[in-house]
């Protein structure tokens, strides 16, 4: 009996426990839209309810919440365990309620020059009226930025000679850590920041690690920020006065709005990136939306391929959509691999990564007088000839060669190394720390060479001696040298910027389609200057975001597809201002279908292997932003249009965004949405694409239609010619692909590109389609 009675007692005992050991994640319980009847506070009480009606207490509700989504977004996101999930899914009133899946991650003097929007365009002279004084520098437009805080200290975000904050704004200025009210200004004209998730995850944010506050530790969402919208700053340069000129963004009159929602990652570098929680950032889109902003810029996405209905960026930048706000995104850094997009919901503006046409050149000069030409971005110089070595001939005794050969930690042998020049191979780890290894065993410089795997692709790093980087070609000439006689000797050039063709071309980082979530949607949707841009960085950090690198800039250079967003998220503020009743989906219509797909030598753009590129590796093509200010015709879509789209291809996103949509009986393809591009996944007959144009050149005018088809496909198409009288009236036609009796191509992607032409506008847009 006693023992029975021991056994009932530890039984109720243990159920506390077992429930409070349950895991409880987080979870975003999605109502839709809002009716617009109810109050923030109304809202609010209303998510309360019901977390109350699965929780034990009412205590446990309010803890569990993190957020209530009040302004655009219905929805909350709360600590719930799976049962507790389950139950509200089952409510009527509940549309999905769908688990936080982790992290999203964090993916300029001459790049404006490139793209024409400054006076030294390489294609200036084509490229018509000056799209800056006409959108008055993106005067009163807002930017908002959801990214690493914002340094408000440096020159690009002064508001010296700007007005006063525009009334409509209804943002904040929120304080934290070394962040006050004064912080804001006429230029940063709001602040906010979202830990909830993050600390739900990693618990509180360290001082040593981030501020809690809207002030940025890393470097990256300052950088981003003045990308789109910084100042004009003369003399702006990264460390070492290199890359020196007036660093700019696209809009430098327009407005700031900045929504911290990505984190320091605890006990890690913070070169390894920032971490962004789906609720984190699905709270910044929200107060975005009722906040104001014109654009929202997200240099951020998501490591695993997530349907539309679980990806909140999808979701937050439709709910943004339905208030005319574009929201432009980073394509991803995943490149080169195929199907590796992020943010490929077609209400976005998907942006890939390009170079421009300057490098930082610093050849090495070999004893026998041979000049190899490298890349580098090292502050330090060298002004003598020195002894040279294979890093594998002065490895330490018993260090295997392959780990030597890379400059491994503590692989060098500093009696053979003292006073050299060493080459080192790319390989595992950090290329800055194989240049800390080569300076700790006594080493005077560095050649990092490619491996032949990366060919001559060209890698820029801020080292801590004098540095340089050549291609494999570069690495083999070296290698030969060194054997060819007793002393070899060599010399690494200090860094000068200068000119380089052919340009643009694609970064090999830069993630490409097919479109992983709908084939039929071409993305991305452009290209813009991703490679080496010099923008503001943090003064918490340092050019490298080592945790021994002391190092601080106000400039620095950076590369990845979050540089190429906030260029595109720039010049559609400027389109915005000039044309402020455009939709969003004719902005970015413009931004497309005028996009160049040539290089500045009027060759195909080349992929990073020098091979031309296609469509899935730049969408549309490099913008052009003058172009896009005089499009001739668009491409228009409408809210309701990407609805019945999602009836579709989506129907449970419809659902959570508007579930008033009915969809009709009968299904259009997906195809039939009006995007510029179209991909046929499998082209087995005839297959028919409508389209509409709307003309918005103020005049009349006749195009012709004109195709540029690929080999295998054969098109009809239907009118050919469409005469327009006045702005605003549109026409559709008709495509209808079909395979050509040529077998020679198959179970491939073809690309091919369709025109519509007055003479004066080439509205141009590309098209891919996979033969079995």
């Amino acid at each position: 009996m006693k023992i029975t009675i021991f056994y009932l007692l530890l039984v109720f005992i243990s159920l506390p426990l077992l429930a409070l050991s349950v895991e409880k994640k987080v979870y975003i319980v999605y109502f839709g839209e809002h009716d617009g009847k109810k109050t923030l506070l109304e809202i609010e009480n209303t998510h309360h309810s019901y977390l109350n009606s699965v929780k034990e207490s009412h205590e446990d509700a309010r803890s569990s919440l993190l957020y209530s989504y009040k302004n655009s977004i219905n929805g909350f996101a709360a600590k719930l365990t799976p049962d507790e999930a389950s139950k509200l899914s089952k409510m009527k009133e509940v549309v999905s309620v769908i688990p936080s899946h982790g992290k999203y991650r964090s993916q300029t003097t001459r790049s404006w020059d490139f793209v024409g929007l400054n006076d030294h365009s390489w294609n200036r002279a084509q490229m018509g009226d000056d799209l800056l004084l006409n959108a008055q520098y993106g005067k009163n437009q807002i930017i908002g930025v959801v990214d690493s805080g914002v340094w408000p200290e440096s020159a690009s975000f002064s508001d010296v000679g700007m007005d006063p904050v525009p009334k409509t704004w209804k943002g904040i200025c929120q304080e934290g850590v070394a962040f006050n009210k004064s912080h804001c200004n006429r230029k940063i004209i709001g602040a906010r920041y979202y830990v909830k998730g993050f600390y739900n995850v990693f618990g509180a944010v360290k001082p040593s690690e981030d501020y809690l506050s809207p002030r940025d530790a890393d470097g990256h969402g300052s950088h981003t920020a003045s990308t789109a919208t910084g100042r004009q700053v003369p003399n702006a340069a990264a460390l070492g006065g290199i890359a020196i000129g007036i660093a700019s963004g696209g809009a430098p009159m327009a407005r700031l709005a900045v929504y911290k929602a990505c984190w320091a990652m605890p006990g890690k570098p913070k070169s390894d990136g920032n971490t962004c929680m789906d609720e984190d950032v699905l709270a910044a889109i929200d107060d975005a939306i009722g906040d104001g902003v014109d654009i929202l810029s997200l240099s951020i996405g998501f490591n695993e391929h997530s349907p539309l209905d679980q990806d909140v960026i999808a979701i937050g930048s439709l709910h943004a959509a339905s208030k005319n706000i574009l929201t432009v995104c980073s394509a991803g850094n995943g490149g080169p691999s195929p199907a590796s997009l992020a943010n490929i919901a077609p209400w976005v503006i998907t942006v890939a990564a390009s170079g421009i046409d300057r490098q930082f050149s610093s050849p090495v000069l070999l004893g026998n007088g041979m000049k190899i030409q490298g890349y580098s971005i090292s502050p330090y110089a060298m002004n003598q000839m020195y002894p040279l070595v294979y890093a594998r001939d002065v490895a330490r005794l018993g260090v295997p060669q392959y780990l030597a050969t890379q400059c491994q930690p503590d692989t060098l042998d500093p009696y053979k190394v003292n006073g050299k020049i060493v080459l080192c191979f790319i390989g595992q780890g950090r290329n800055v720390d194989k240049g800390i290894e080569v300076s700790k065993a006594g080493g005077v410089g560095l050649i990092l060479a490619n491996n032949q795997d990366n060919g001559n692709t060209i890698f820029y790093d801020s080292h801590f001696i004098s540095a340089t980087g050549v291609g494999y070609d570069g690495a083999v000439t070296i290698l030969q040298y060194i054997y060819s006689t007793a002393y070899p000797t060599a010399r690494i050039f200090p860094v000068q910027s200068v000119s380089y063709t052919p340009a643009p071309f694609m970064a090999g980082y830069s993630s490409r389609g097919p479109n992983h979530v709908d084939a039929h949607i071409l993305k991305p949707d452009i290209t813009a200057p991703g490679l080496q841009i010099l923008a503001a960085w943090s003064e918490a950090s340092s050019p490298t975001k080592l945790p021994y690198d002391r190092r601080s800039t106000k400039f620095n250079l950076y590369s990845g597809t979050s540089m190429s967003c906030p260029h595109v998220s720039g010049v559609a503020a400027l389109l915005r201002a000039v044309h402020p009743n455009w939709s969003i989906s004719a902005i970015k219509s413009a931004l497309m279908t005028t996009a160049s797909v040539t290089d500045n030598l009027n060759n195909p753009i080349q992929d990073y292997t020098g091979n031309p590129a296609t469509p899935f590796v730049f969408g549309s093509g490099h913008f052009q932003p003058i172009k896009a200010s005089d499009p001739g015709l668009v491409y228009d879509i409408s809210y309701d249009d990407y609805l019945h789209y999602l009836c579709t291809i989506n129907p449970g996103l419809l659902n959570k965004v508007n579930a008033k949509i009915n969809c009709p009986n009968q299904l259009t393809s997906p195809l039939n949405l009006n995007y510029p591009s179209f991909v046929i996944p499998n082209l087995y007959g005839p297959v028919t694409v409508t389209r509409t144009v709307t003309n918005v050149f103020d005049g009349q005018s006749r195009y012709e239609f004109s195709w540029n088809l690929p080999q295998g496909v054969s098109i009809l198409v239907s009118p050919t010619v469409l005469v327009f009288d006045h702005v605003g009236q549109s026409f559709s036609f008709t495509m209808t692909i079909f395979p050509a009796n040529d077998y020679s191509v198959r179970n491939q992607y073809v690309f091919g590109w369709y025109m519509w032409s007055d003479g004066r506008h080439l509205v141009s847009s590309p098209f891919a389609v996979f033969l079995p």
